[in-house]
């Protein structure tokens, strides 16, 4: 059986004879499907951001593998943790089949090597307090399936994602997140729908993780990494609307926390010292809102 992203999609079989406006209009139309095709997916979405959280919570990790697309989008996924959320960058892992060079180029048969997977297991070490994702729009690459089940068997927890509801790789997934996204615009080009699929599935999985052990403060992004001018004026801000104070006191705050935006608020609104706040961070386990509310 074909599957269905494969197959020819009929509403842009004349995509080759359209003006640029209309190619645009058309692939529009069909990525405006995706949203909807995710949403009936959100209850697994859920229990995977649980999954996470909760390894996250025992001082476990995620890795995502994937294969050419795939990969990629995982790969932006983790390396966009760090900065965002100011973990760890051994938290959230990625690997691609056929490693660095892949995310430039295409590494012929590296899909299909289950040998590839290993070796990269085999520098991540899955343990029972991780969770392993994989990412296919088929579910079938042997690279993607060796790692959930491999990992699987060295009790860590699986999450697969696919636009496949036959995907090889179910059976070793303790949450399925299968997302209907239909056929491509361009025949077999997963890189589009499917893709897109994914990369907003792990904007929830991962930023819902981090929501739930307490990165954030209500929608503030409040364990934001301080490392340039502009997210310098964010962590101000931040402060300025949370503890409702003027630029010019947010930034003597966030100067004097050690550019860190929770001190700061704590510093400002329990009225302590630097010291003092971080003290009361590290007793809640960093959540703001257990303090400060």
């Amino acid at each position: 059986m074909t599957i269905i992203t494969e197959q020819r999609n009929p509403n842009t079989i004349d995509i080759d004879l359209m003006s640029s406006v209309e190619i645009a209009r058309t692939i529009n139309k069909e990525d405006q499907k995706v949203a909807f095709a995710v949403e009936k997916e959100l209850t697994l979405i859920g229990q995977g951001i649980d999954l996470i959280a909760n390894a996250f919570l025992k001082g476990g990790r995620v890795a995502y593998f994937g294969a050419g697309t795939s990969g990629r989008i995982g790969i932006l996924d983790a390396s966009e943790c760090v900065p965002t959320f100011s973990v760890d960058e051994n938290m959230v892992q990625a690997y691609i089949a056929g490693g660095n060079k892949a995310l430039r180029y295409s590494i012929e048969n590296a899909e299909d090597s289950a040998e590839l997977a290993l070796k990269d297991l085999e520098n991540f070490v899955p343990t029972n307090k991780d969770v392993v994702v994989g990412i296919s729009a088929s579910g079938n690459p042997e690279y993607v399936l060796t790692a959930l089940r491999e990992a699987r068997g060295k009790g860590a927890k699986t999450i697969g994602i696919t636009s496949n509801p036959e995907a090889l790789f179910a059976k070793f997934c303790d949450v399925l997140i299968c997302v209907h996204v239909g056929q491509e615009a361009l025949t077999g080009s997963s890189r589009m729908k499917s893709g897109t699929a994914q990369k907003m599935i792990l904007n929830m999985l991962s930023t819902g993780a981090m929501i739930k052990i307490g990165k954030t403060y209500q929608n503030y992004m409040i364990d934001v990494k301080i490392s340039n001018e502009k997210l310098y004026e964010r962590g101000c801000r931040f402060i300025s609307e949370i503890c409702n104070v003027d630029a010019q006191e947010a930034s003597k705050l966030l100067n004097e926390s050690g550019l860190s935006v929770k001190t700061a608020c704590v510093m400002k609104l329990k009225k302590c010292t630097c010291q003092e706040a971080q003290k009361m961070l590290s007793s809640v386990n960093g959540v703001l809102r257990k303090v400060i509310d």
